[in-house]
């Protein structure tokens, strides 16, 4: 402890006795203990090896991650407080958990001053009064500055900066004050380590580059272009890659450059970056001509061998070519003869089935105008009848077709498993016949107790269950009664089926008698055309058989709206309405 400067040791003691609203303005007392160290360089590295060693400066790297405006000294603190960060890390060599210092403590202060940075910009942006934003202004070039002495005095931590997303965030702002500072930051970035574009991954190089093009592009302020042109000039001297990145990624960069930034004060870094644009371009062009030559000759290399091979195939390419030509020609040919067929077939199927529809019409107009009156409904029935036959033979066929079709894989198997059943019957025959026959055993027989009991069996069961016995007189007599009474029940049949015939005849006389009687003429009037009428049976039932079949015909030649009611039944029927209303007066006369 006698080493250790007392200034240093009172301090942390005051620090580590303190709250946590009073350590900023006690970590202050810092910078006036740097700055009395001075004059001597072996005291200052004494005095920040100190500081380190009683963690003030892992307290300060803390505190800058606080909102400062709810603590005493508020932002001002804190950008002190990051300028005695860098101070205290810069110039001090670490002996002991050096790993820690440098891969851990100096990428935490950085990543702790970026975002101290960012909430100082974002509150200069925020603020209304002049004032206020000069000082936010100033306090933010102060924390800026902290982090560009510090990675200056280590150099590694330039591309710390460079990957941090929170500079990212800091570069990409429209506002032009903080925009110039950070370009600035990347400025020194690029002059303390050159090679730092190297280092970093693609995408964070694009990100940047992508930003300050947009700042050439989207602005017209000088000091903007000026910045950003330095910055991209200084890139590309310093890493070659960058031209051709900056050529290929931005194709209108270059005329962008000349038209919109050439005679604003800077023509001279102005001129440098165009020629250096320009002179890889060229390049690129010449080595684009380049490989486009070589391109040339490998594709006409390949062209020709390709020519040759195919030369060399050539005759067996004709004669497949002319196989599939003639083979595609006849397939169209069967195609078109199959078309051809099927539509004539369709054509003969058609004009058949009109002509069959055609002859059944006349058929039908023919038998209606031959056969009886009396006779139509019993023909009509009988058509029926054989329409119902027809069409279910038809029907039973196509089914029977059908499953024989759907059968036929299963018919197939049993076909198969009956042959190879066969097969193995016939070769295990062959086989049995094969054997020698075992020479012969007598049968084994009933003992004398056994052939007892099976005979005391037999006889228990015929008393059981006697046989019914009937002499042959007795048959014969039952058959001649039965004999007898079919024949009483046959000729009772015929007898009521005579009287029921003759029932209704004299039925339909009366009826017929009735209907003449009523439509005949007066006395005065009758003559013997009317005589006859009376006398004979046989014109009135020809008059109204004719009458009826008038109505059949005047029917059939009703227009098409007379029959709507009647899409469903066929041409040949006629309603039972029409018919009634016709013929309603129509009777059999006559005896039979």
């Amino acid at each position: 402890h006698a080493a250790v400067d007392p200034r240093v040791l009172a301090l942390a003691a005051q620090v580590t006795e303190s709250t946590e609203r009073d350590i900023p303005l006690l970590l202050v007392k810092l910078k006036g203990i740097l700055n009395s160290a001075s004059l001597g360089r072996e005291e200052s590295k004494k005095i920040k090896q100190d500081i380190y060693n009683y963690d003030l400066t892992q307290y300060c790297m803390l505190v800058l991650r606080q909102d400062h405006s709810r603590l005493r000294g508020g932002w001002a603190t804190a950008a002190q407080l990051a300028e005695i960060l860098s101070h205290c890390c810069v110039g001090l060599e670490v002996k002991e958990d050096a790993e820690e210092f440098y891969k851990k403590f100096l990428p935490s202060a950085i990543d702790n001053l970026l975002v101290l940075g960012r909430r100082l910009q974002a509150r200069f942006i925020r603020a209304i009064k002049d004032e206020e934003k000069q000082g936010f202004l100033r306090w933010f070039q102060t924390v800026t500055d902290a982090i560009c002495w510090l990675f200056g005095g280590h150099i590694q931590l330039a591309a710390c900066v460079l990957r941090n997303d929170h500079f990212l965030q800091l570069l990409i702002t429209d506002d032009v004050e903080t925009a110039i500072i950070m370009m600035s930051v990347l400025h020194n970035i690029l002059r303390v380590n050159s090679s730092v574009l190297l280092q970093v991954d693609e995408e964070t190089l694009h990100s940047v580059l992508d930003e300050l093009v947009y700042k050439l592009s989207s602005t017209t302020n000088p000091v903007i272009g000026n910045a950003a042109t330095k910055l991209l000039l200084l890139g590309a001297k310093f890493c070659k890659p960058l031209v051709k990145l900056l050529t290929a990624r931005y194709k209108g960069l270059k005329g962008l450059l000349s038209k919109q930034w050439t005679g604003k004060g800077f023509d001279r870094d102005l001129c440098q970056l165009l020629d250096l644009l320009h002179l890889e371009q060229s390049n690129g062009k010449g080595e684009m001509q380049r490989q486009h030559q070589a391109a040339r000759i490998i594709q006409a290399t390949w062209r020709g061998f390709q020519t040759r091979k195919r030369l060399k195939k050539l005759p067996q390419a004709v004669t497949a070519l002319q196989r599939n030509f003639r083979a595609k020609r006849e397939q169209e040919l069967q195609h078109l003869k199959k078309q051809k067929e099927d539509e004539a077939l369709k054509l003969q199927m058609q004009l058949q089935r009109q002509r069959a529809m055609r002859l059944f019409h006349e058929r039908q107009l023919a038998l209606l105008e031959i056969i009886h009156a009396s006779q139509v409904n019993k023909y009509m029935e009988e058509m029926e009848g054989k329409s119902a036959l027809t069409i279910q033979r038809f029907w039973r066929g196509y089914r029977a077709r059908r499953n024989f079709h759907q059968q036929r894989q299963s018919l197939k198997e049993y076909k198969a498993a009956v042959i190879i059943q066969r097969a193995v019957c016939k070769f295990l025959e062959k086989r049995r016949r094969r054997r020698p026959l075992s020479p012969w055993k007598d049968p084994k027989g009933l003992t004398d107790e056994q052939r007892l009991a099976l005979q005391q069996k037999v006889d228990d069961y015929i008393k059981l269950h006697p046989a019914s016995q009937m002499s042959e007189e007795m048959s014969k007599e039952l058959h001649m009664q039965a004999q007898e009474k079919l024949a009483q029940f046959l000729l009772r049949s015929r007898l009521d089926q005579r009287a029921a015939q003759r029932r209704e005849t004299l039925l339909a006389q009366v009826n017929t008698d009735v209907e003449l009687l009523m439509n005949a003429p007066g006395l005065a009037e009758t003559t013997e055309k009317d005589l006859d009428v009376f006398m004979s049976r046989s014109i009135p039932v020809a008059t109204k058989a004719r009458q009826t079949h008038n109505t059949m015909l005047k029917y059939t030649r009703w227009p098409w709206w007379k029959k709507l009611g009647d899409e469903f039944v066929e041409d040949d029927v006629i309603p039972d309405d029409a018919l009634n209303a016709e013929l309603g007066t129509l009777f059999i006369g006559g005896r039979k």
